[in-house]
């Protein structure tokens, strides 16, 4: 029986696809206008002191900026000290990516607690490499039933070297082991949900707290948000020897008006799941084509007619888009995704409370079908978003 070595699947090139949300910090901020404008030491200068002083977004930054070689020398050693950092913190991409850097470079021992943890959270890449180990039996027990599941559910995420995977799955898994594997996927949906939904909450902000009295006047600023939402991206690249496939456009980051969701994902994409990414979690810089070129930025759109709120959907089931400790965050993500898609200003907005947490989902879809469908295509634009039932 052929075994699809983890060696040989990680040693292709990179390619790298983003979409970020935005805002926090001015000097975050900062160092993504002038990523964008290809000043990438000038990024790099506002980023790296706030790096240095502890702001897991700007670590982030600075840890792709050394991935890509953008503003400084590329350096793996020092993207992955920066992606640890940032981890440490809870950065949920910073994560992703620190166990698939680690895997590429063969630490794959060191590597695999990330890579379970990011897949148990639906991440596409992750999923493909873990189950490939339970394909060969090698990093992970022997489980076909279990290796066809997550291959299927990086394959459903966007991930073209998972579906052309899936295919070769078909021909060397027996029909029983491949039904047990698409039965277990309900369940491992479900569990995707939960762990994303905990993970969330883990990094909602605090409530804050009320500052001292004091006889002089300052100005009133808004907390700024940590991230709070996450996206498994989807990713375009095929393994050897699947033909290549056109490469994608990038995306764009959203405008600081999407700012609520803050650390929205790095998609990236090495042919077997290498980690890579983009600089920019909270205000990221722009997505990469193949060659690594910046994105021209989106010209500017009308601003899109005012969202109602429904208080009831015609069905039960909606597309969650996120959760926020913070109400106001939720809000800011709906008028940015709705802005640039009519598809999502079309929907029922829906604000629903659970304790602390405020999830935003959006309503009206006559049937599950429509759901997944809609959410299939935020997803290909690098926005999370989970078929729930009310």
């Amino acid at each position: 029986m052929p075994s699809f070595r983890s060696a040989a699947l990680l040693a292709l090139p990179l390619l790298v696809l983003s979409t970020f949300a935005a805002p926090a910090r001015a000097d975050v901020k900062a160092g993504v206008d002038a990523w964008q404008a290809g000043n990438y030491p000038a990024a790099v200068a506002e980023w790296r002191p706030l790096a240095i002083a502890g702001d897991a977004d700007a670590q982030f930054n600075l840890g792709q900026a050394y991935k890509l070689g953008r503003g400084v020398p590329a350096d793996l050693v020092q993207a992955e000290a920066w992606y640890r950092r940032a981890a440490k913190q809870g950065h949920l991409q910073a994560e992703d990516n620190l166990g698939l850097v680690l895997f590429t470079a063969n630490r794959r021992d060191e590597a695999m607690p990330f890579i379970v943890k990011s897949a148990a959270r639906g991440e596409p890449r992750a999923q493909y490499v873990l189950g490939t180990a339970h394909f060969n039996g090698d990093l992970a027990e022997r489980d076909w039933p279990r290796a066809y599941a997550l291959t299927k559910r990086a394959s459903d995420a966007g991930l073209s070297v998972a579906s052309a995977r899936l295919v070769q799955l078909d021909n060397l898994i027996p029909l029983d082991q491949r039904q047990r594997g698409l039965a277990m996927i309900p369940d491992m949906e479900r569990s995707e949900q939960r762990e994303r939904l905990a993970a969330v909450s883990a990094a909602a902000p605090p409530a804050p707290t009320a500052a001292p009295t004091s006889p002089i006047k300052t100005a009133s600023l808004p907390p700024s948000a940590p991230g709070t939402s996450y996206t498994p991206p989807p990713v375009i690249a095929p393994a050897k020897p699947a033909p290549a496939p056109a490469a994608s456009k990038p995306a764009t980051p959203s405008s600081p008006a999407a700012s609520a969701a803050a650390a929205a994902a790095v998609e990236a994409t090495a042919a077997a799941a290498a980690a890579t990414g983009q600089p920019g979690t909270t205000y990221a810089p722009p997505p990469e084509s193949g060659t690594l070129a910046p994105a021209a930025p989106k010209p500017a759109t009308a601003a899109p007619a005012p969202v109602r709120v429904h208080k009831a959907a015609a069905s039960p089931w909606r597309a969650q888009l996120g959760a926020f400790g913070v109400e106001a965050n939720a809000r800011g993500l709906w008028a940015a995704l709705a802005k640039k898609s009519p598809a999502v200003a079309g929907r029922e907005r829906h604000l629903v409370k659970s304790g602390k947490l405020t999830r935003l989902q959006a309503g009206g879809f006559a049937s599950k079908g429509e759901a997944e469908s809609f959410c299939a295509a935020l997803r290909k634009g690098g926005q999370a978003c989970l078929v729930v039932d009310k």
